[in-house]
């Protein structure tokens, strides 16, 4: 296994020593993975203000809101080269979003309803959690940390420690070898907001489920054939993973 680099991100919580026999008689996913922005926390609003932003800056005008919302799932330097005329340009758009980003996302940052007690309930039943983002390690810990999620997971993979962002299922792989559910891959479920999301888990051989309170619509989702939507949080506590 993997060592956790995440200090702050390290399980803290012992649980009843009995935790297996009571595992052995109930039916729970090994482990839930989660992707973070559109998924555990409501980041939407500020993404697009800093999206508008940066373009406004750069390009004196704004792109169809459209096809910056189908990239949702992709790193932020990745969606930048999409707008960008120039490497130059592309680099400054990044700064320019980065900056203000920095500016206003305490204020704009929450985490969606039942994202907390989820997680916790999931671990006290024995599931291992983490999380799977394509945002950079600095901002992914500081939405982390301003949802209260830091104390309720175990692992977190960021779009800056993988050479294949998702749809490859790099980061997925890493999440499970790091919790040791490399060969059980099959009773994880991966839960994300994006077309991406449910690629990369399927690749990796996980269950997916889509959740319909993020960015893209349901007709979206449908056509990556998820294994579940969920309308909240808490229905993954009762989503049957034989």
């Amino acid at each position: 296994m993997l060592p956790n680099p995440y200090g702050p991100f390290e399980r803290r919580q012992s649980f009843p020593a009995n935790l297996e026999l009571s595992r052995a008689s109930m039916t729970i996913w090994k482990g839930v993975l989660f992707d973070l922005d559109g998924t555990l926390a409501d980041t939407l609003d500020l993404t697009l203000r800093c999206f508008r932003y940066a373009m406004s800056a750069h390009l004196k005008k704004q792109p169809p809101i459209d096809a910056f919302m189908a990239s949702m799932g992709r790193p932020l330097p990745l969606q930048m080269s999409d707008y960008a005329r120039s490497e130059a340009e592309r680099l400054a758009m990044l700064d320019t979003f980065v900056s203000y980003q920095d500016k206003v996302h305490d204020a704009m940052v929450e985490p969606f309803s039942g994202a907390v007690s989820t997680l916790r309930a999931l671990r006290k039943q024995g599931s291992r959690v983490g999380i799977v983002t394509s945002k950079g390690h600095r901002i992914g810990r500081r939405t982390i940390e301003v949802c209260g999620l830091d104390k309720e997971i175990e692992f977190v993979v960021f779009g800056n420690e993988v050479e294949q962002p998702k749809p490859h299922p790099e980061a997925v792989f890493k999440a499970l070898e790091a919790l040791g559910l490399s060969d059980e891959s099959s009773s994880v479920l991966f839960v994300g907001d994006s077309p991406h999301d449910i690629r990369a888990g399927r690749s990796a051989g996980t269950k997916t489920a889509a959740v319909t309170w993020g960015g893209l619509d349901r007709r979206t989702l449908s056509a990556e054939n998820p294994d579940f939507f969920i309308d909240t949080l808490g229905e993954i506590l009762k989503l049957d993973p034989s």
